[in-house]
């Protein structure tokens, strides 16, 4: 392990800016760790992300507390005075840590993201639907032989003998593929719970129609469901203020495909290009927020928001500055990767290279984090319950270097 700990320090060691990312996990044995990940871009422009360590925390989750494990995780490895961002979820202790620490807090897209869907859902009228769903899958999902009828019915069919998918309330993806294989073997299912003893209820056909549509506003496709939409985009403009919108729009600016900004009304692209500017110079500007008096940007597919449509064009005075020359550069292509075309570009801009490479290297989610936790599920076991927080630190970390 000390070779390949050695391997990491020195990528930290030469790296400007890095990134983390934190989360908390409960084992088996109601044990609580604190994980943290790293994310930086090196020399080469190539992204590195690895497990920096767990820590076991023997003490309440409070923002203080958590706000102490992430300097002392960030002092063990003598990275404090590089660390630009930390992401977390959008729990309140996480939040208030946030606030404390002396790095950027982002929180999580995915979880914003998440919740906003799960509460749709729930103001949307599809939990009846879904809660029968979910008592289907559970029938077939905890009984081999219930399992094992359902795919002779699927192969008298000609279907293909597919599983049933069991949801998990962190994951709408999963809602939506357990919601898809109930309806794509309706008839198997029918069939199947026909010929045996249950008081299980499929749903009825309005609920069929109604889990139909929803499947295609989750693909996602144009909604037919408009109180959906409507709950969604409410819910989401309330965890929207929780988001750090500053550090996103930046970071949009210095991803060489969507530059161009489309996706904002014109009143807030300069505040942007004007905060990028001081990063530049070394006198950053504050971005101000924008009130009700802005007009808000029109509908469109995100691929159309985030590049913009050929008939709209900014009347934009190129001078002669770093910035300005980046912003007449043409953008990228949407399958062209960012990090490459600042690795091509690097010698043209200068200190603007640099501060992509900082924000750039930021993760917009804390998933990375969350796979710790799924690895160690896998290590710390009933039947390897006893192993101390040092080797389960160790084995996880070995594991994902």
């Amino acid at each position: 392990m000390t070779a390949e700990k050695a391997a990491k320090d020195e990528k930290m060691v030469e790296a400007r800016c890095i990134a983390l990312t934190g989360d908390h996990w409960t084992s088996v044995n109601n044990d609580n760790y604190l994980g943290v990940t790293v994310h930086l871009i090196d020399a080469s422009w190539e992204l590195h992300s690895f497990a920096l360590g767990l820590m076991k925390t023997e003490e309440r989750h409070f923002a203080e507390a958590c706000t102490r494990q992430f300097l002392d995780i960030a002092n063990q490895w003598g990275i404090a005075d590089k660390i630009s961002t930390i992401g977390t979820d959008s729990a309140p202790n996480m939040v208030a840590a946030g606030r404390i620490l002396p790095f950027e807090h982002l929180p999580c897209v995915a979880h914003v993201v998440q919740r906003a869907i799960v509460m749709s859902l729930r103001e949307g009228g599809f939990d009846g639907a879904l809660a029968k769903c979910r008592k289907v899958v559970r029938h077939f999902k905890h009984s081999p032989a219930n399992s094992d009828e359902l795919n002779v019915q699927q192969a008298s069919l000609g279907q293909v003998q597919e599983p049933l998918v069991q949801d998990v309330p962190t994951r709408w993806n999963s809602t939506l593929e357990m919601m898809k294989r109930v309806m794509h073997n309706r008839d198997a299912l029918h069939t199947t719970l026909s010929q045996q003893k249950h008081n299980l209820a499929l749903p009825t056909n309005a609920e069929y129609e109604k889990l139909a549509k929803l499947e295609k506003l989750l693909e996602p496709c144009r909604s037919q469901i408009v109180r959906f939409k409507a709950a969604f985009t409410k819910d989401l403009n309330q965890r929207s203020e929780k988001i750090n919108l500053e550090w996103l729009k930046v970071a949009t600016a210095l991803d060489p495909r969507f530059k161009d900004l489309k996706f904002l009304p014109r009143a807030e692209r300069e505040p942007v290009w004007a905060k990028l500017s001081g990063l530049v110079t070394g006198e950053e500007p504050a971005l101000q927020p924008f009130g009700e008096e802005n007009p808000e940007p029109h509908k469109k597919k995100t691929a159309l928001l985030l590049m913009g449509s050929d008939s709209e064009s900014d009347e934009d005075t190129p001078e002669d500055n770093t910035v300005e020359r980046y912003k007449v550069e043409p953008s990228a292509s949407l399958d062209q990767c960012p990090l490459k075309w600042w690795s091509e570009h690097t010698a043209v801009y200068g200190k603007m290279a640099h501060i992509a490479r900082k924000y750039l290297g930021t993760p917009a989610t804390t998933v990375p984090c969350e796979r710790l936790f799924s690895l160690e599920g896998h290590i710390v076991q009933k039947r390897r319950s006893s192993l101390s927080p040092e080797n389960v630190n160790k084995l996880v970390c070995l594991s994902d270097w």
